[in-house]
């Protein structure tokens, strides 16, 4: 029998022990983020196909329940601890400057690929794996806002979904009125430029015989649209949205419709930023609709100009030095036209067009990320339309 005072010893420690034990088990950032750096190391570890794809599951799992400031904190592991091996780098590049063959090439070229791309790839594999790695993405996005540093790792995701959504994968699908109510609802939800008011709204768009709407799918996320289109088949190039979005308009026989209006793109996964979409869907609407009506010549689209604000009042304050002209700029700097109302701003088409097709960026596009969009896609300006928007 233990005496009393060796006992309350031992009831003592324990307790210490104990208080230990719950101070590191303390869901704290750093704590969880160590924690799964650990898990990442051992998925590199494995080869067993059944053992990687429980544990890579685990893994995304437990990714899940980290705030921000763990996620930022597991990104900086992955960003630091899972670099290029520069022991085989270093074999890798001696062995091409020795020999220079395209076997040692080849070689080089794998040794300098990051193990954080093979940690990547072995996680894509986990059931759901992809789905979570997009989201893990868009978290990603957000902490190189605030961490530049962190860019080399967003690099490695843009470089393998480059590959895994390439073309190739991707499926085209129009999105109807027998759709399923699971892909419906996430039209209504990541719709990005004209808001879908319910399901009156998405009716008119996805069951007039007047109307389309397309979107890319993945085979491995079946009911997950990444892009979608909506097109309006019209008897001439619009110019008002009003006319194609309003409830009292007259329906058009699609079979003799002359043009086909591309007045909405949205993508829908943040995490897939970057990886080109857009082009491909709209040509390829084009030669589903080329084929299914032979009316229709003209492909348009009816697109926002949002960068334009901003832009003139930055060119306003470079004065001469700016590339409006003194009658424009006086026109923009005083904010109203002659019924004074800004929409009627005197020279404001001149305006648009020339910052359109003018105002460059440093790498000499197009400032305006839709006109960088569609003219770098081959299309041209064909007109600017005053007033085009009046909602709110």
């Amino acid at each position: 029998m233990t005496p009393p005072g060796i006992l309350n010893d031992i009831l003592s420690r324990v307790t210490e022990v104990g208080r230990s034990l719950s101070f590191a088990s303390d869901d704290r950032s750093e704590a969880k983020s160590a924690n799964l750096r650990d898990l990442c190391e051992t998925l590199l570890s494995r080869q067993g196909e059944a053992t990687g794809l429980a544990l890579g599951r685990e893994l995304l799992d437990r990714y899940a329940t980290l705030d921000e400031a763990g996620k930022r904190s597991f990104f900086h592991d992955l960003n630091t601890g899972f670099g290029v091996d520069r022991e085989v780098l270093e074999h890798a590049l001696a062995e091409w400057q020795a020999h220079e063959t395209d076997a040692s090439a080849r070689a080089l070229h794998f040794a300098s690929e990051p193990r954080s791309q093979e940690l990547v790839r072995r996680l894509n594999r986990a059931p759901g794996g992809i789905l979570d790695l997009v989201g893990m993405r868009s978290d990603l996005l957000r902490a190189v806002r605030a961490d530049p540093e962190l860019m080399p790792l967003d690099r490695d995701f843009q470089h393998l979904f480059g590959s895994w959504f390439n073309r190739g994968f991707l499926e085209l699908r129009r999105i109807d009125w027998s759709t399923p109510a699971e892909i419906l609802e996430k039209i209504i939800h990541y719709e990005a430029v004209h808001e879908i008011n319910g399901w009156d709204d998405l009716r008119m768009r996805v069951a007039a015989p007047d109307r389309r709407l397309y979107a890319f799918f993945h085979p491995a996320l079946t009911n997950e649209p990444l892009i979608f289109v909506e097109v309006a088949l019209t008897d001439g190039i619009p110019s008002a949205i009003g006319r194609i979005l309003s409830e009292q308009r007259d329906e058009l026989d699609p079979s003799t419709a002359t043009t086909a209006v591309f007045y909405s793109i949205s993508n829908c996964q943040t995490g897939l930023r970057g990886v080109s979409f857009g082009n491909f869907l709209i040509k390829q609407v084009v030669e589903d609709l080329r084929s299914e009506f032979d009316s229709i010549r003209t492909f348009v689209t009816l697109s926002p100009v949002p960068g334009l604000r901003r832009w003139v009042e930055a060119d306003i304050a470079k004065g001469e030095d700016g590339l409006l002209p003194a009658p424009m700029r006086e026109a923009a700097a005083a904010g109203k036209g002659h019924d004074g109302t800004p929409s009627t701003i005197d020279h404001l088409a001149e305006i648009a067009a020339l910052y359109l097709v003018e105002a460059k960026s440093h790498q000499g596009l197009p400032v305006d990320p839709v006109a960088r969009f569609h003219l770098g896609n081959g299309a041209r300006l064909e007109q600017v339309n005053l007033g085009a928007d009046l909602s709110e």
